[in-house]
């Protein structure tokens, strides 16, 4: 079992994409998504760091794909789908209709926010040339089990989500525009005031979710801190971990020691948690997403 660095959700700016893709490069990862996956209009600000960030990561041994859109629906955004098998990475699908643009026989990876929940699905796209799947994060370990083992046997590698907030859904809408009065043609990009997303209360005051412009996500981070033995008897090749501020190549460094044996979960929990961090797990083995592990032991 090794580690994939999923694409962005969240906008930042050059600078701080210059900086983070940068940092990854002596990260214990072995590959990592680019891209612009929640809105196209993010996209111009900080593009032309792709090149340079895919040359600085595919000179460090890295594997390298470029993500499509979660939610294409306006022709320039179909344009951009086009062009992307042009670039002479792997496509990662996270939207099916990006198929239209993946020539047959091409190898392609498919994203956690494709709904790929049984195995009829995992045959399809395997003879459609998937490669490397990344399991949508909502599904228990008793379907993880069940779709890695049949990767093993269509020789298709199966991702988990190993961390980050979970990506719950997309939107037409931005409800970060909307928030701020404004239309979300005339958005003025405020959800690059949240790089991490915003998060959002009950009328109660009980924070249960984050918003990210079109994306709603999870408010806790999900970590398989104390799942990493179930996943990889399960078959799972990679944990997916999602990017987000602070210090992400020690966080990787950190899970990339659990995997190995030299962090324990209890131990890696507690790091992640120093943070602030609420964690969670329900997904892969409790009655509710928002559970988590650490408080059973």
């Amino acid at each position: 079992m090794d580690l994939t660095v999923g694409p962005n959700f969240f906008f930042w700016d050059a600078a701080a994409v210059r900086q983070f893709y940068r940092s990854l490069a002596n990260a214990p990862v072995a590959r990592v998504v680019l891209g612009e996956v929640i809105c196209s209009k993010r996209l111009p600000f900080w593009q032309d760091e792709i090149p340079q960030a895919v040359e600085t990561l595919v000179a460090a041994g890295k594997q390298v794909a470029i993500t499509s859109l979660a939610l294409i629906t306006l022709r320039r955004e179909r344009r951009q789908t086009a062009d992307l098998a042009g670039m002479g990475l792997p496509v990662e699908v996270n939207d099916l209709s990006a198929l239209a643009h993946v020539p047959e026989g091409t190898p392609f990876w498919v994203g956690p926010l494709v709904n790929v929940y049984n195995e009829g699905s995992l045959r399809w796209l395997a003879r459609r040339g998937a490669t490397r799947v990344c399991l949508p994060p909502e599904l228990p370990l008793a379907s993880v089990t069940v779709l890695a083992q049949a990767g093993q046997e269509l020789g298709i590698a199966v991702e988990a989500w190993g961390h980050g907030k979970l990506p719950l859904a997309i939107s037409g809408r931005c409800y970060h525009a909307r928030l701020h009065d404004r239309a979300k043609d005339n958005c003025q990009f405020v959800c690059g005031e949240d790089p991490d997303g915003r998060d959002v209360e009950t009328l109660d005051g009980q924070k249960f979710l984050a918003v990210n412009g079109v994306q709603t996500l999870s408010q806790s981070t999900a970590s398989m801190a104390w799942q990493v033995e179930p996943l990889r008897d399960a078959g799972v090749t990679a944990l997916r971990l999602s990017p987000e501020t602070g210090d992400f190549a020690a966080l990787c460094a950190s899970y990339s020691d659990r995997i190995a044996g030299r962090l324990s979960a209890a131990d890696l929990s507690a790091r992640l948690q120093s943070g602030g961090r609420r964690l969670s797990d329900g997904f892969l083995t409790g009655a509710a997403g928002m559970e988590w592990s650490g408080n059973r032991v």
